[in-house]
């Protein structure tokens, strides 16, 4: 075998030939849940078009907009996330009507 920097790598002699390969783990895509906010008959439409703006960073149009559809149809979508921060924005919502003292519930599900 000769020593330096223009040695020639003989695999013949190491007696391992082939390609190295590494095998990536197959990453699945996170579960997705959609923030749903439930109507009540005391929760005032102007907190829950602020909880929207705050903690949904919706604009004041479709705040009001989605307002509009929990009022009318009992439950309306305010967003789709991961798991964590799905669980962050239900528990944002409810400190936040708590501490207001008002009833709005917020649920999560899975999409």
């Amino acid at each position: 075998m000769r020593a330096g920097p223009d040695r020639e790598h003989d695999d013949d002699r190491s007696g391992q030939t082939g390609v190295a390969t590494k095998t990536r783990p197959k990453t699945k895509k996170p579960s997705l849940y959609r923030v749903l906010l439930l109507n009540d008959d005391y929760t005032p439409m102007e907190f829950v078009i602020l909880i929207l703006e705050q903690v949904f960073n919706k604009s004041r149009e479709d705040a009001t907009r989605i307002m509009w559809h929990v009022h009318n149809q009992g439950v309306g979508e305010c967003g789709v996330y991961p798991y964590e921060v799905a669980e962050t924005k239900v528990t944002q919502v409810m400190d936040a009507a708590r501490r207001n003292s008002h009833p709005l519930q917020c649920v999560m599900e899975k999409q």
